[in-house]
């Protein structure tokens, strides 16, 4: 049974950055597509990015972009996202996510992590 794990969240000033990690536990995911969507208070899950299991398709979220970076370390089996620029609407909890096909991994993926919060004070 393929696990996600996420670390890397807190608190930070707006304007700060963090980065994310995520690593599977269970089984390799090298040829899993990763991604990151976020979840705010009262809100619905948002996909903020993707990236396919050769590293060269990215998408991030319009809101994200130029911001956020996804990149992924294969012999490790992890993903990460840097969030630089931090806004207090990045405030979320942030969730891992994976699945063998790169378009569903940015609607619909089929593995999920627990989350990992996120917060950004003004």
């Amino acid at each position: 049974q393929v696990q996600l794990i996420e670390s890397g969240g807190g608190l930070v000033q707006a304007g700060g950055s963090l980065r994310l990690s995520c690593g599977a536990s269970g089984r390799t995911n090298s040829d899993y597509a990763m991604g990151w969507f976020r979840q705010a208070p009262g809100k619905g899950r948002e996909f903020v990015a993707a990236i396919a299991p050769n590293q060269l398709t990215t998408y991030g979220a319009d809101s994200v972009k130029g911001r956020f970076t996804i990149s992924r370390d294969t012999a490790k089996n992890r993903v990460h996202l840097q969030m630089n620029s931090l806004k207090p609407e990045d405030t979320a909890v942030y969730y891992c996510a994976a699945d063998p096909v790169l378009e569903a991994v940015t609607r619909t993926p089929s593995l999920w992590g627990q989350g990992t919060q996120v917060s950004v004070s003004s």
